[in-house]
């Protein structure tokens, strides 16, 4: 039940599929406005999907809004021209809006009125190497994703679709130990917007405890540096108090909460933005 992914004008990237029950403006062109706004439309009419999630410049956003989208999230000066990154969704099913995760969203309030320090590496953290992954860890990646994921929006558990995304401006990052495939992360880069979504963490269960999102995480910022990436964010599970702490400890920027947004580990759950300027 993998989203399908369409390309639309000059430019205008949309994800949509029934796993997530939602469509995913992720990337917009200016001159696609028109046909983009219509290809929602379309899609909420012949697929019924519960939620439209749209990534847009601040500048385009009043066609939006007028249609009923609502902020849930933004990251400043995302774009070259100085614009705003907004992030804003349409819930066509109000239940979708309605059913909130109140116990996530109190632990997390929880979460952010506490003082976090940088993470200070363990000495059982230094026995990981952490290294750029290549094509040859494709098998490897697609396994430590299937026993880490019960569901996902993408086939991640396929070699040929991981070494697929490394062609497609996704770099995987690995934290070995010996050489077991212990922890994973990836960068998935926009060189356009010199941007890059910190994604897809996954640590097997036996090297748990070893701050290895963090230290997979430190050894990103400083690959996207080097790649002139200006701007990294994350969407991260709200459900998730480690993956949240990791973020936050790393000097990122809470901006916002995406309700009943994404289908991951066998459910529908709410995600947190995160940002940071290089």
């Amino acid at each position: 039940m993998s989203d399908t992914i369409e390309q639309i004008g000059s430019g205008s990237v949309i994800q949509h599929g029934k796993l997530n029950d939602r469509v995913y403006l992720m990337k917009l062109k200016q001159e696609d406005l028109a046909a983009v706004l219509q290809r929602l439309e379309v899609l909420t009419d012949t697929e019924h999907y519960s939620k439209l999630f749209c990534k847009v410049p601040r500048s385009l956003a009043p066609p939006f809004l007028a249609k009923g989208f609502i902020t849930e999230g933004e990251i400043p000066r995302f774009y070259d021209n100085g614009d705003d990154a907004l992030f804003l969704s349409r819930f066509n099913d109000p239940a979708r809006l309605a059913t909130r995760p109140e116990e996530e969203l109190r632990r997390f309030q929880q979460l952010l009125s506490e003082t976090l320090h940088p993470k200070e590496f363990s000495q059982k953290t230094a026995a990981y190497t952490v290294r750029q992954l290549e094509q040859d860890h494709a098998g490897q990646i697609a396994d430590l994703y299937a026993r880490v994921f019960l569901s996902y929006p993408f086939p991640i558990y396929d070699p040929a679709y991981i070494a697929k995304m490394m062609e497609d401006d996704v770099q995987y990052f690995g934290a070995f130990r010996g050489d077991q495939l212990a922890a994973l992360s990836s960068a998935d880069i926009d060189f356009e917007t010199k941007s890059a979504e910190m994604t897809d963490f996954a640590t097997h269960e036996t090297h748990t405890g070893h701050s290895l999102s963090c230290l997979l995480l430190h050894t990103m910022e400083h690959a996207m540096q080097q790649q002139g990436i200006r701007t990294l964010y994350t969407i991260a599970r709200l459900a998730s108090v480690p993956m949240n702490k990791t973020f936050l400890r790393s000097g990122y920027h809470y901006a916002g909460t995406f309700i009943n947004n994404t289908h991951i580990s066998g459910r529908i759950e709410s995600m947190n933005l995160y940002y940071k300027h290089l």
